[in-house]
């Protein structure tokens, strides 16, 4: 994306109009598509989620998780204890504040997260696969620019 537009640009953009919830139609629609099918181990979106970000981040306090999820931190607190009964996480006293806990993943949570990632690529990628070769340039040339709206920092 060249350009950012400002609140007040939007307005004289009518061709935006009804493409926003379009775009953000599709972009669920095509999120359940890849999130269905596959052993999740009977773990939900939430859970999946919680585990991949601390995968990906290591080890963080409760609140810092539910932060980054988007979640309340009672919502956080059950899906953590559901984690920590399968033996996805575990739990461990912070070691700047003795007072706080912080929740880190386990190695078979590192494995279910590879796993799952790696479902869900290849699900997309049968998705991809059917499009004709000049949608699949659109789509291609699309993804700069969908990586900059998906950005935390737009």
């Amino acid at each position: 994306m060249t350009t950012h537009a400002s609140g007040s640009d939007l307005n004289h953009r009518p061709e935006v109009g009804d493409s926003a919830a379009r775009l953000a139609l599709a972009l669920a629609r095509l999120t359940r598509v890849v999130r269905r099918g596959g052993d999740l181990a009977g773990l939900g979106p939430g859970s999946i989620s919680a585990l991949a970000t601390l995968v990906r981040g290591g080890p963080m306090r409760l609140g810092d998780l539910a932060l980054r999820e988007g979640v309340a931190p009672p919502t956080l607190t059950r899906i953590v204890a559901g984690l920590e009964e399968s033996g996805y996480v575990v739990r461990a006293p912070d070691p700047d504040d003795r007072r706080a806990t912080r929740v880190q993943a386990t190695s078979t949570a590192a494995e279910l997260v590879a796993g799952v990632g790696q479902a869900r690529v290849s699900r997309l990628r049968d998705r991809i696969d059917t499009l004709g070769d000049e949608d699949l340039r659109s789509l291609l040339q699309a993804i700069p620019v969908i990586e900059a709206l998906a950005a935390d920092d737009a």
